[in-house]
């Protein structure tokens, strides 16, 4: 069978992290540089293979400061860690237009199983003939299971940052113009 190949267009996708600070807010972080693709045998998506990677310089929190700090080994480790990874295992169709999405996510060099939540936002044609799909993915992971274990208290003794990390992505393919045989 053919192997359809689809790529990320990251002009039209974005990636993001919600984390709480002091307990009582949420600071939201992105990637600006990342890359990513998906296999599926023809068009069916139940066998796609999904390979995502973020470029961890590229981290942005509207913040220089904050930036810089989650770039040192406190957080993410860049210097020896500059990729995060996200490779599917499989895409388990829950209805039309949700899917569980389960593969492992490597970050600062740990690797952990993961499952995400995927919306299904349908194949279109553009106005240039160009066949592209679009996903909405959600998921959650506690941070010091990657080996982001900064940890500090207030004054008055709460967590300065959670270890929930929320993961949410609206990411956009293009379909490749020539199929790959197996």
């Amino acid at each position: 069978m053919a192997t359809t190949k689809w790529t990320l267009d990251p002009t039209h996708s974005e990636i993001q992290f919600k984390v709480k600070h002091l307990m009582i807010s949420t600071v939201t972080g992105s990637f600006k540089q990342f890359d990513g693709y998906v296999e599926t045998d023809g068009e069916d998506l139940t066998t796609a293979k999904v390979y995502f990677t973020a470029d961890v310089n590229s981290i942005f929190t509207n913040n220089e400061q904050r930036d810089a700090h989650l770039l040192a080994n406190d957080f993410f480790d860049a210097e020896n860690h500059p990729k995060s990874i996200f490779e599917s295992e499989k895409l388990e169709k829950i209805d039309d237009d949700t899917y569980k999405l389960f593969g492992t996510l490597t970050i600062k060099g740990n690797s952990k199983p993961v499952v995400l939540d995927v919306d299904f936002g349908g194949i279109v044609e553009d106005p240039w003939g160009n066949s592209r799909t679009g996903f909405s993915v959600k998921g959650k992971i506690n941070r010091k299971d990657f080996g982001v274990s900064f940890s500090m208290v207030s004054e008055t003794g709460g967590l300065l940052l959670g270890e929930e990390v929320k993961l949410q992505a609206e990411v956009q393919f293009v379909k490749e113009t020539q199929a790959l045989l197996v």
